[in-house]
C-alpha cells in the first residue's frame, strides 16, 4: 500500500545563486516536508504547478535547504544552469543532448512512488512525500564527469543515500542495491524506439559500502531549485565519484540484493561498461581516452580541456572503498 503523510500548504524560499532561466515544464512536485538541521526546524516543499496551455515557461519551484560542509563543496566554477539543464543523456527521452529538454516534458512526475524491497525489514510502496519527509536537504557541489569524457560542476540539493537506507532496516544479506527508472512509453519517446540497444527500464546498482559512503545522495534538486524532468525528476541518485550513467534518474525502485543486480549499459556492453565504472584516467573506453575531459561549457576556440583525475578528485574519501582490488579489470 501507499503510505501518505499529512502536510501543510505553506511554501519557503531560498536561492543559493542568482538564476534567470526558465525551463519548460507542466508539472512540479506535490507536497511539503518537514525537516531538521542542526536543531533548526526548516521546512521545504516541491510544488505540483500545472501550467497552461498558453504558458511554455514557468519558473522550478525553489527548495530550502542547509549549507553542506566544506568537504561537499568546490571552488571551481559552476557550469552554467542553461547547460547543465540543456545538454543531457537521458536516453529515454532520445539520444540526441537536446532530447531530454525538448521532450522531457511529457513525464508525469506527480503523483510519485518508490518501492522499495528486497533484503530490508520494511518493504512498500511510498508516496514521495513519506520518502523525504524526515530528511534535511543540503546543498551538495560535485563534479560530474561523463563517460563520453565531458564534464560539469553542479550545485546539487539533496541528502545522504544512507540515511534513507537506514530508515528501512537493511538485512544482513544486503550487499548490494539496485534501482529502477521510471517505464513509461507513452510518456518517454526513447523507450518507444526501435532503434534503441537499452532493454528497457534503465537499471542501475552499487555496493552497499558504495550506497552508504557519505558522498552518496538522492537529489531532488539543483542550483535551489527543483530537478527539471530531463535532469532526473523528481528523484535521481548522485555518486560524484563515478562515470555519470551511474547516477540513475527519475528513481521509481530501490532493492537491496543479496548477489549483483544487472546495470543497464554493463549488459549491453559489458567490455565498455563496467558494473563499477569508478572514474580511472588510467582505463580507456575501448574507443576513446580517458586521460583527460572536457569541461562544459566550451567551444572550438575555447575547447576548455582539463586533466581527469581518478575517483574524479574524490580519491581521498572513496579509494579505501577498492583497497586491494585490481582497477583495471574490475573497471
Amino acid at each position: 500500500m501507499l503510505y501518505k503523510p499529512n502536510y501543510k500548504d505553506d511554501v519557503l524560499t531560498s536561492e543559493i545563486t542568482p538564476e534567470t532561466d526558465y525551463i519548460n515544464r507542466r508539472q512540479f512536485i506535490r507536497g511539503s516536508t518537514k525537516v531538521a538541521m542542526a536543531g533548526l526546524c526548516m521546512r521545504h516543499q516541491l510544488v505540483l504547478a500545472e501550467a497552461s496551455s498558453t504558458d511554455s515557461q514557468v519558473q522550478q519551484s525553489p527548495l530550502l535547504f542547509s549549507k553542506a560542509t566544506s568537504q561537499h563543496r568546490s571552488n571551481e566554477k559552476h557550469t552554467p544552469f542553461k547547460d547543465a539543464s540543456s545538454y543531457n543523456n537521458f536516453y529515454e527521452f532520445g539520444t540526441d543532448k537536446t532530447d531530454p529538454k525538448r521532450y522531457a516534458n511529457a513525464m508525469t512526475i506527480s503523483p510519485w512512488s518508490v518501492r522499495i524491497a528486497g533484503e530490508v525489514k520494511k518493504p512498500g510502496d511510498y508516496f514521495l512525500e513519506d520518502i523525504l519527509k524526515p530528511h534535511a536537504l543540503e546543498e551538495r557541489i560535485y563534479r560530474l564527469r561523463c563517460v563520453e569524457a565531458w564534464s560539469m560542476v553542479i550545485p546539487w540539493v539533496g541528502f545522504p543515500l544512507a540515511d534513507l537506507l537506514k530508515r528501512f532496516s537493511p538485512t544482513s544479506k544486503a550487499k548490494y542495491v539496485a534501482f529502477e527508472t521510471l517505464s513509461r512509453p507513452s510518456e518517454m519517446r526513447g523507450q518507444r524506439s526501435r532503434f534503441g540497444t537499452i532493454d528497457w527500464p534503465y537499471v542501475e546498482g552499487l555496493r552497499i559500502d558504495e550506497a552508504m559512503h557519505p558522498l552518496t545522495i538522492l537529489a531532488v534538486g539543483m542550483y535551489g531549485k527543483s530537478l527539471p524532468n530531463q535532469n532526473g525528476a523528481p528523484l535521481r541518485l548522485i555518486v560524484p565519484w563515478k562515470y555519470g550513467f551511474k547516477s540513475i534518474k527519475s528513481i521509481t525502485s530501490i532493492s537491496l540484493t543479496e548477489q549483483q543486480p544487472p546495470t543497464s549499459w554493463n549488459k549491453t556492453a559489458a567490455n565498455e561498461y563496467g558494473f563499477y565504472s569508478n572514474v580511472n584516467p588510467e582505463v580507456s573506453h575501448p574507443r576513446w581516452s580517458q586521460a583527460t575531459e572536457r569541461r562544459l561549457p566550451n567551444s572550438l576556440f575555447k575547447p576548455n580541456r582539463i586533466a581527469t583525475l581518478p575517483f574524479n578528485g574524490y580519491a581521498d574519501q572513496v579509494a579505501s572503498l577498492y583497497a586491494g582490488m585490481d582497477l583495471k579489470r574490475y573497471f
